[in-house]
């Protein structure tokens, strides 16, 4: 038999004699080169595709433990089918908190088949978390691409659009001047020494004049135009 099948087969059977000893854990894939008896750190790292210091962290966080021969640390067999729940649960996003619970429930476990529920469950709950972020994505996408054609559609704007800063009355300039500016409309009417009605109607004007449907809108297509700046 080839040593690729081999190490295949020697996984296979330590993954089927380990399950059948710790039924409370739900079936995991095992790296196909692991060797047998207990595993040195460093052979544990490799084929699991971690550090040293992810193991150490793990260790930590009470999700494994090491023994010790001599001077080095070793994993058994328990330790190696946690390890493989783990690396998937971390492949997935799951944080070292959710894990550490799900671990908490798998530890309480009475039957295998109460493993495998825990453990799906927790996918489960990963999976509407994904599609959640997926959805928030989308939202932040979808307002890059609005911001992005607004831009565009602005510069079309400035280039077509003989309406510029010389149609705007020294008035109206002051104060969208002020509106950039971040001022409310009390207070432009203080600063221009004018009347609330008239600060208003100066607002509405500029809003118009640039065709937006509010000051925030008329601000920011008078700074993409380079009418005023910011």
């Amino acid at each position: 038999m080839p040593d690729g099948s081999k190490r295949l087969f020697a996984a296979a059977k330590l993954a089927s004699e380990a399950r059948a000893k710790y039924r409370f854990l739900p079936a995991a894939a095992l790296p196909p080169d692991l060797p047998s008896g207990p595993i040195a750190i460093a052979d544990m790292a490799n084929a699991f595709g971690v550090t040293h210091r992810t193991l150490h962290f793990y260790e930590e966080k009470g999700l494994i433990s090491a023994d010790r021969i001599g001077l080095m640390r070793v994993y058994g067999l328990n330790d190696v089918l946690r390890m493989a729940v783990i690396n998937i649960c971390r492949e997935t996003g799951m944080s070292i908190a959710v894990i550490q619970e799900m671990m908490e429930e798998l530890h309480k476990a009475e039957t295998q088949e109460a493993a495998e529920d825990i453990f799906h469950n927790a996918l489960f709950a990963r999976k509407r978390e994904l599609t959640s972020e997926m959805s928030t994505l989308h939202r932040q996408m979808q307002l890059v691409t609005e911001l992005l054609d607004y831009d565009s559609a602005a510069e079309t704007d400035r280039l077509n659009d003989n309406r510029d800063q010389s149609a705007l009355t020294d008035q109206e300039r002051r104060c969208l001047e002020l509106m950039v500016e971040g001022q409310s409309t009390v207070k432009i009417a203080r600063e221009m020494e004018i009347r609330l009605e008239e600060a208003q109607a100066l607002e509405a004007a500029v809003i118009q004049k640039f065709g937006t449907n509010n000051r925030f809108q008329a601000v920011a297509k008078a700074v993409l135009l380079g009418i005023v700046k910011t």
